[in-house]
């Protein structure tokens, strides 16, 4: 498979109003899966959104395969990323189908009426995530984990080059963490490309993910390689009293 940049971020500026959190520079090639890490309020989940489009970029440039997002209607946009955010649908009757097929509507119709294939679709994206077998339950009665596959199921389903997930381990047991870092694995090596953020620093050494580091106001990112050499990576670690260990992926407070 050919790799070539599908996330371009250019000098894009990511803040609240005056108050500049940082300046992002950054190519995540096609396949990658990439962690989306720092200390809270340094702006993950801003630049998650700006990148998604429901946050637009005051400066700088975002492109998704070469097309800049300035300016896209909202159809073209879902065409190209998709995001899953951390908050919970809390429609009570809406079934783990009904869910996963909202991924389908940048596709149909005016009456939102769903075709043959995007059945096929939509079932192929439940049994991609595994919550085939729950098809018919009512999303509010389902677990943490269970919730995120169907939103992330719903992502896919979508059928967008970029899925952008927001803590998606974040509620997850230890087993549950890594079971769905695999399953994320496995959609990068049909080509996707996933950027998540997470604060669960072991899974993501483990799993070999590639690094987004937001640090004194910029993003860092490489391959876990590059990343775990990077002397501003050990300086993370250092000033918030830890150091790591990358054989392991354990975080050891400094004496």
């Amino acid at each position: 498979m050919t790799q070539h940049s599908v996330i371009q971020l250019e000098n894009v500026s990511v803040g609240y109003g005056p108050r500049q959190l940082l300046t992002a520079d950054a190519a995540i090639l096609r396949g990658e899966l990439c962690a989306l890490i720092g200390r809270n309020g340094t702006g993950k989940s801003s630049l998650l959104r700006m990148i998604a489009g429901i946050t637009p970029a005051t400066e700088g440039r975002i492109a998704i395969e070469g097309v800049d997002l300035a300016g896209l209607s909202p159809r073209r946009l879902a065409s190209l990323v998709s995001f899953v955010s951390t908050e919970r649908i809390s429609v009570t009757n809406l079934r783990v189908r009904d869910v996963v097929a909202l991924g389908r509507t940048p596709y149909t119709n005016w009456f939102g009426s769903l075709t043959s294939a995007d059945h096929a679709i939509v079932d192929e994206a439940m049994a991609r995530l595994g919550v085939e077998h729950f098809a018919d339950k009512r999303v509010s009665t389902l677990s943490d984990g269970e919730n995120a596959r169907v939103m992330i199921a719903r992502a896919l389903a979508q059928q967008t080059p970029v899925i952008l997930l927001d803590e998606p381990t974040a509620f997850l047991d230890i087993a549950g963490k890594y079971e769905l870092c695999e399953i994320l694995s496995g959609l990068c090596r049909d080509g996707k490309t996933i950027l998540f953020s997470s604060h669960d620093l072991s899974t993501v050494w483990n799993v070999g993910c590639s690094v987004a580091l937001i640090y004194n106001g910029a993003l860092h990112h490489g391959n876990a390689t590059e990343m775990k050499s990077s002397p501003v990576l050990t300086e993370f670690f250092r000033n918030s009293g830890f150091r790591m260990d990358f054989s392991t992926g354990v975080l050891h407070r400094i004496e």
